[in-house]
């Protein structure tokens, strides 16, 4: 029965809160083999005053608000994408960030994938089965996995199209993503 106490100084969310033990509780689970039901996690909260690193005083500041998570992130720039919010999109993107989908190559910017995407399918989007988290060291990978449904360039219709996403964030950002689908078995 794992019991793991953290300290934190007082003034993080409580979203953040609630995400920081439901991550640590995966990684011991992980790590341990343990039953979820029987991790058990306390979170100290030391006020301001009563806490220095490197001889000063700290406060939380903008990290108190939490951060979306991997999946919110990834959902959300799949969400802009099918808007064609290419704004918003390419904010959520890292100076280094490729992509690659059935066929295309490595393509680094949206106007690219859009150029490759023109002219397969007048539009597409996404129904989630499901989407999975896990953290890698330096980046956290999402994989999405569900349906895709649309229309051809002709007007035709298409559902059921299954199709992966696995994204990596890294510092907040999408580092990468590759897609499979079942897309050209749909067409032909």
């Amino acid at each position: 029965m794992p019991v793991v106490q953290v300290s934190l100084i007082r003034g993080y969310s409580s979203e953040l809160r609630q995400r920081l033990c439901s991550r640590l509780t995966d990684a011991v689970r992980q790590t341990i083999d343990a039953d979820p039901e029987a991790i058990t996690f306390f979170l100290h909260e030391v006020e301001p005053d009563g806490y220095m690193r490197g001889g000063r005083p700290r406060v939380p500041g903008a990290e108190a608000a939490a951060p979306p998570g991997p999946e919110a992130l990834v959902r959300t720039f799949l969400d802009a994408m099918e808007a064609r919010d290419l704004a918003l999109a390419s904010s959520l993107l890292a100076d280094d960030f490729t992509m690659e989908f059935p066929g295309s190559g490595v393509m680094s910017r949206l106007d690219e994938l859009l150029a490759w995407a023109r002219g397969r399918y007048r539009f597409v989007k996404k129904r989630f089965i499901d989407v999975d988290c896990c953290d890698k060291g330096d980046h956290t990978v999402v994989v999405c996995h569900g349906e895709l449904y649309g229309e051809w360039p002709d007007g035709t219709a298409f559902d059921g199209v299954r199709f992966i996403d696995r994204f990596e964030v890294r510092d907040g950002k999408l580092s990468r993503q590759r897609v499979w689908n079942d897309l050209a078995l749909a067409r032909a």
